[in-house]
């Protein structure tokens, strides 16, 4: 399946969107690309860094060439691998697109934020407004009001009797 030759989403079926996005969503594979980021690289120098064998990065590689992330050629005795980039540029284009409406969204989030922010402001303000001005206390000696620094008064109850 060759699904090189595209040059953005527009260009790739969802198949090969999906396939390219399969790719990536296993560690060794994204390792992989990075070092071929680098330069190219035989199956011999991708496996160096990896505890498995080279037929466990054989797979990996025809994973990754599946998706068009990857080509292999032969080079006399060497069949060297290079990264297309392609595929990550249309993956990168689809999500842009959810990117712009998560920016969008947390400005709206910023917005809503600061409005309440505004009205706690101006409420506290107003509360703050009425107490000094006596309102929205209790009145001196009214209910709810302690006697004396905190303690109750004392009654006859508990006093004490000769």
């Amino acid at each position: 399946m060759e699904l090189t030759g595209y040059r953005s989403i527009e260009d790739m079926t969802p198949e090969q969107l999906d396939a390219t996005f399969a790719a990536l969503a296993d560690r060794t594979r994204r390792a992989i690309l990075a070092r071929l980021a680098t330069g190219d690289a035989t199956v011999t120098e991708l496996a160096e860094p990896f505890d498995m064998s080279q037929p466990a990065v054989s797979k990996h590689l025809k994973v990754l060439e599946r998706a068009g992330l990857i080509t292999r050629r032969r080079d006399a005795q060497r069949r060297p691998c290079t990264l297309e980039a392609r595929p990550l540029k249309a993956a990168t284009d689809w999500l842009e697109d959810y990117r712009s409406y998560w920016e969008e969204s947390f400005q709206r989030l910023d917005r809503l934020l600061g409005e309440l922010k505004a009205d706690e402001k101006r409420r506290t303000r107003r509360a703050g407004t009425a107490k000094a001005e006596g309102r929205g206390a209790p009145a001196a000696g009214g209910a709810g009001t302690r006697q004396g620094k905190g303690r109750a008064a004392p009654t006859d109850a508990g006093a004490d009797t000769p």
